[in-house]
């Protein structure tokens, strides 16, 4: 417990190193969000062109490990309820290009884009890159 008593009030560590300031009583964090979020920094992948996704519209798909972590394995069938928000999302999210040319179909991908939920930085990233995606989602 000293030793992290001792790192918390060390002058270049502990929450003085987050920006943080000693005050009576405690530390003071309200001048600083030492926070760093997963979310802001982690990258997503986003293909060249959306002509490019020649995925299937119907049928099973098997995700790699890496993209979907699941009990039994990564299939997943599109043709099931919330099958192709479930594999969609995941490819999205944790895919590499080949994994979306491999799994996305362009057209389905444009006809259920407003309804995947998806990390809000991979959403604009796409959206940025595919101005079409954004506008089929307000329609």
């Amino acid at each position: 417990m000293a030793d992290v008593l001792e790192w918390l009030s060390e002058p270049l560590g502990g929450l003085a190193a987050l920006g943080a300031t000693r005050r009576s009583g405690g530390w003071d964090m309200s001048g600083s969000d030492p926070r760093v979020f997963l979310r802001d920094v982690k990258p997503y992948e986003v293909p060249e062109s959306l002509e490019s996704l020649h995925g299937p519209v119907h049928g099973v798909v098997v995700l790699r490990h890496s993209v979907l972590w699941s009990p039994g394995g990564g299939e997943v069938d599109l043709d099931e309820a919330g099958g192709i928000n479930l594999a969609y999302r995941a490819v999205i999210a944790e895919g590499k290009v080949a994994d979306q040319v491999e799994v996305l179909n362009r057209g389905r991908l444009i006809e259920v884009w407003g309804e995947l939920l998806l990390p809000r930085r991979a959403r604009l990233m796409w959206e940025h890159r595919f101005p079409e995606l954004k506008t089929s989602a307000a329609a």
